[in-house]
C-alpha cells in the first residue's frame, strides 16, 4: 500500500497589505480631523469611527505576525509601525474629544495643523506602498517628506502659541493651548512612524 505524504506550506499572510489597510483608514481619519477643523458637521464622529476600524486592522496585523513564516521586514518593525501609526490616529481623536469636553471649536491654526498632518500621513502611505513594492529608497524618501510635516506643524504651533498672548479670555487661552499642544504631539507621533521606516530599511540593508 502506497502512503502519500502530505506537505504543508507555512502560512505567509501579506502583513504589509494589512498595514496599508490600517494606513488607508488612518488617512480617512485624518481627513475627518481636517473636516472637523473646518466646521463640517459629523466629522468628529467619522474620526471616531475610523479609529475603531483602524484598531480592527491593528489586531488583524498582530494576529498575522504570530503565524507568518517570513515577513518582508523584521516582525518587530512591522509591529512598531502599526503601533506608532495607531498613536497618530488616537491622538487626533483625543484632540477632538478634548475640544468637545472644553466646549471650544477649532480655529485657523488648528485647521492649518490638521492640513499638515493629512499631508504627513499621505506621505507615510506612500512610504508603505514603496516598502511593499521593495523600493526601499523611494520608501525612505517618502518617510523624509512625512517627517518634514512635523517641522511645519511645529512652526504653526509656535506662531499660534505666541498669538495667544493677545487673547484676554483666560478660558479660551487655556483651551487653545491644550489643543495646540495635542496636535503638536500628534505630529511628533507621525515623525516617529517616519523614523521607524528609516530604521526598518537600515536593518534590512
Amino acid at each position: 500500500m502506497t502512503r502519500h505524504r502530505r506537505w504543508f506550506l507555512p502560512e505567509t499572510p501579506d502583513v504589509l497589505a494589512i498595514l496599508r489597510k490600517q494606513t488607508a483608514i488612518t488617512m480617512e481619519g485624518m481627513e475627518a480631523l481636517l473636516a472637523w477643523s473646518r466646521g463640517e458637521p459629523g466629522a468628529g464622529d467619522r474620526l471616531r469611527e475610523c479609529e475603531h476600524r483602524a484598531d480592527d486592522r491593528k489586531r488583524e496585523l498582530r494576529a498575522a505576525l504570530t503565524i507568518a513564516f517570513t515577513t518582508p521586514l523584521e516582525p518587530e518593525d512591522i509591529f512598531e509601525l502599526s503601533t506608532e501609526l495607531d498613536r497618530v490616529l488616537n491622538s487626533a481623536k483625543n484632540t477632538v474629544r478634548e475640544a468637545e469636553v472644553m466646549e471650544i471649536g477649532p480655529d485657523q491654526a488648528i485647521s492649518e495643523m490638521a492640513a499638515e498632518l493629512v499631508e504627513g500621513v499621505r506621505d507615510l502611505s506612500e512610504a508603505f506602498e514603496q516598502l511593499a513594492a521593495g523600493a526601499r529608497a523611494a520608501a525612505t524618501e517618502a518617510a523624509d517628506r512625512a517627517a518634514k510635516s512635523q517641522t511645519r506643524v511645529e512652526k504653526i504651533y509656535r506662531r499660534s502659541m505666541s498669538s495667544l498672548v493677545a487673547v484676554h479670555n483666560l478660558r479660551e487661552v487655556a483651551a487653545k493651548r491644550e489643543l495646540y499642544r495635542r496636535l503638536a504631539r500628534t505630529s511628533d507621533d507621525l515623525r516617529e512612524v517616519a523614523e521607524r521606516v528609516w530604521y526598518s530599511v537600515l536593518k534590512e540593508s
